[in-house]
């Protein structure tokens, strides 16, 4: 067997095996997607390693790259994403031996850690090869009603011309740096690429000079969520006017409850319910010596729910 690092010719064969191991239907899984996600991150192209056989790959594992800041350190992070291994070669520890070798080439080029949020069928593999478990993630719960639910899901949400201010994201940026929490630094390029030209997921985005929020809404059954991925607000005047907007998109898909996590002191909604309703926050440190210990809590992590959700 042979690992190596893949390169863009090797796309077309590494989505015949993430369909021949996962199917057609858990994600869409076309070239399109493969680059936005591995190749037009703007924190960079991901670190991409195959298994291979007789010059036929085997085995895939992604590590996408991200950011994360605290203070005035800057770290190089994976996301620990997309793997898969071809159902006949099965049992021969291919994900083992592709992580393990994705997290000596991340040290070896001095990035600090990888981390994700595995299922429970996946979390316990990640432990035995280091992992740490922080914690569930905390998510603010706000309920709607009962007079405005509805279980029909909505698909489309109205485009609208977007205009990013900069002077709000370099607040925002600096009010988190001097929270000294870890956060993900927000620029243009992020939240166009995250959000606004997301092929993955459509997300209803507001944005003004003032604030940016973008929100979906996911199906569980019969069971609706407007999930705020991302609230981007810094100045308090302007918090009734996301909070009525917000509660004004929950009425129009008829959902259930609101759930959002905002990282800058208290919610904009009174009632709520706060708790750690969300996955599991699972971390490797590749590089000891320069992170701070406070990341293994849960609540010196400041994040919003996009930061931290599948997608």
């Amino acid at each position: 067997m042979k690992i190596r690092e893949a390169n863009h010719s090797d796309i077309p064969e590494i989505l015949e095996v993430l369909k021949a191991s996962l199917g057609e239907t858990s994600s869409k899984k076309n070239q399109d997607i493969w680059r936005f996600k591995h190749v037009e991150n703007p924190f960079g192209e991901s670190l991409v390693l195959l298994a291979e056989e007789k010059d036929n790959i085997i085995g895939v594992r992604a590590f996408m790259r991200w950011r994360w800041q605290q203070g005035e350190n800057i770290f190089s992070a994976f996301r620990a994403v997309d793997t898969a291994t071809h159902p006949a070669h099965q049992g021969k520890g291919i994900f083992k031996k592709l992580t393990l070798k994705a997290l000596e080439l991340g040290k070896e080029r001095g990035d600090h850690f990888v981390f994700n949020t595995p299922n429970q069928q996946s979390k316990p593999g990640y432990l035995k090869m280091g992992w740490k478990e922080i914690d569930k993630l905390n998510t603010q719960i706000i309920p709607i009603i009962p007079f405005f639910w509805n279980s029909i899901c909505v698909q489309h949400y109205p485009k609208q011309t977007t205009d990013l201010s900069l002077k709000l994201l370099s607040v925002w940026n600096s009010k988190l740096e001097d929270s000294s929490n870890l956060y993900t630094p927000k620029t243009n390029d992020y939240l166009e690429w995250r959000y606004i030209n997301n092929p993955l997921q459509e997300y209803r985005i507001e944005t003004t000079e003032n604030y940016f929020i973008a929100a979906y809404v996911k199906q569980h059954k019969k069971i609706k969520e407007l999930r705020i991925s991302e609230l981007i607000l810094v100045d308090p005047q302007y918090k009734k006017t996301c909070k009525s907007l917000i509660k004004k998109w929950a009425k129009e898909y008829g959902v259930h409850f609101i759930s959002l996590n905002y990282p800058l002191g208290p919610s904009i909604f009174k009632l709520k319910v706060s708790g750690k309703f969300g996955p599991v926050l699972t971390f490797k440190n590749l590089e000891s010596s320069s992170i701070d210990p406070k990341v293994y809590r849960i609540e010196n992590w400041g994040y919003s729910l996009g930061d931290l959700e599948l997608f």
